[in-house]
């Protein structure tokens, strides 16, 4: 299992964040976690990441089981793309500096970087379609050539799962699908990781992500095969209003009427 979740359940204040979450993660797998603001995304993965301890139940990730092992260890294997970590990266840094930072998972270098790193970072850059930007100061790039270097960044480590949260938050319609298409190629590659995606909108869940999460108010609502769950009838449920759902080349979209 690359992640297993047993009746997991995380208390604020006597206020439950996340609510008897049972959820598992095998090899081949690659997830998209669907949810509106405030239905414990954000939660979820800072507990996979090892930032948060469940207040009830068992996490199991890579094999590694919460508790007794050293979660900095496991941490170098996790690659994690989120606006919260781009807002603390040193933006005076070249596009190349930022990708061998993850290397470290470091913010920013406090040493040169060994050679092997910096051509496996140029490579990392040629597979995401951005080698182009390697010697671009990181501030001077748009936000989704950002987004692209981040992705780097996360698998210079070369981990074995790559949790990606919401990365196409505040882009255009274009910038987006570049990333999508980023996202696309690097999940069919070799030895590519195990893909979370992690968004709030159904347009951005890719055929590649055989998985779907459904979570409303810190708990599950469904999960599944995504064909299986992104449904009129299920959706409908889930928003808990009338929904339309509409397929095309295996891309979802949903409207409702106002």
């Amino acid at each position: 299992m690359v992640i297993k979740v047993r009746g997991v359940s995380i208390s604020r204040n006597s206020k439950y964040i996340l609510k008897n979450i049972d959820w598992t993660v095998k090899e081949g797998e690659n997830w998209a976690i669907l949810g509106l603001n405030g239905s414990g995304k954000t939660t979820l993965l800072n507990m996979i990441n090892g930032y948060i301890f469940p207040s009830e139940g068992a996490v199991s990730v890579l094999g590694k089981t919460f508790g007794g092992y050293d979660l900095r260890e496991l941490r170098k294997s996790i690659g994690w793309v989120s606006t919260a970590l781009a807002e603390k990266l040193y933006g005076n840094e070249t596009a190349l500096e930022i990708v061998v930072s993850g290397r470290y998972a470091s913010i920013g270098l406090f040493e040169d970087p060994i050679v092997e790193d910096v051509e496996y970072a140029m490579e990392l850059l040629h597979l995401l379609d951005c080698r182009h930007l390697a010697d671009r100061i990181y501030n001077t790039l748009s936000q989704g050539e950002k987004q692209r270097i981040l992705i780097a960044r996360g698998l210079m480590a070369k981990p074995s799962l790559l949790i990606l949260d919401e990365p196409c938050s505040g882009l255009d319609i274009f910038s987006r699908e570049k990333v999508l298409a980023t996202i696309d190629g690097l999940a069919r590659s070799e030895n590519a990781p195990t893909l979370i995606y992690v968004t709030h909108q159904t347009e951005e869940i890719l055929p590649v992500f055989s998985h779907a999460l459904l979570m409303r108010r810190g708990e599950i609502h469904s999960k599944g095969y995504t064909k299986d769950l992104l449904t009129k009838e299920n959706l409908t449920d889930f928003f808990e209003t009338e929904v339309n759902c509409s397929n095309s080349n295996e891309r979802y979209s949903v409207g409702f009427d106002l």
